[in-house]
């Protein structure tokens, strides 16, 4: 067994944090996750949102870390469960694998919470238990996953500040749109031929 643990802060705060996490895939930086399904979402009578997602992803682990568990396979499914909390401001993520479960379990917990000294940042920590049972090496095959998950956790950093800058560019359309400053492509086409 082995535990990975990370911290981060986003410079945005929580509730621009917790709408690009809900949104965050596809996207360029993880093309390893191809889907997204919703099975199950819900508000309690306490106002928290509670999400169930089936993602398909490609295992992104090392050719040789494939041939010692003995798969060729690369497409693996993950059940994640979340659970918004607007009044508590937290926004709890948890996943495992579906996949390969009689030889390696990844359960990931992700907390986002906004900074305790400024509300304009948010504090992401982020963990997973790794787990390879029944097979020799075990060790290594877990350090080689906590490997990949560390490499993955940056790109979802990446992913999340693409996100954001989407979201921000959507908003600022919006709003010049509303103004009336928003110039049609005809226009700024004939503008840029003047």
């Amino acid at each position: 067994m082995k535990l990975w643990a990370s911290e981060h802060i986003f410079n945005h705060p929580w509730e621009t944090v917790t709408k690009a996490a809900m949104q965050k895939y596809p996207n360029p930086m993880n093309p390893g996750v191809f889907g997204v399904d919703v099975l199950d979402r819900r508000v309690d009578t306490s106002g928290r949102l509670h999400s169930t997602r089936l993602l398909s992803t490609e295992w992104g682990l090392p050719s040789i870390a494939m041939s010692l568990i003995g798969v060729t396979r690369t497409c693996t499914y993950v059940q994640e469960h979340s659970v918004v909390d607007p009044q508590e401001k937290t926004f709890e993520l948890k996943s495992t694998n579906i996949s390969f479960t009689n030889m390696v379990s990844v359960d990931e917990k992700l907390t986002y919470k906004p900074h305790p000294e400024d509300p304009e940042r948010t504090v992401l920590t982020q963990e997973a238990l790794i787990t390879v049972k029944g097979m020799s090496l075990g060790s290594y095959l877990e350090g080689l996953m906590a490997k990949t998950i560390s490499v993955n956790a940056n790109k979802g950093r990446e992913a999340m500040e693409w996100v954001i800058r989407r979201l921000n560019s959507e908003i600022e359309e919006l709003a010049a749109t509303a103004r009336g400053t928003m110039r049609t492509p005809m226009a700024a086409a004939a503008a840029a031929d003047e």
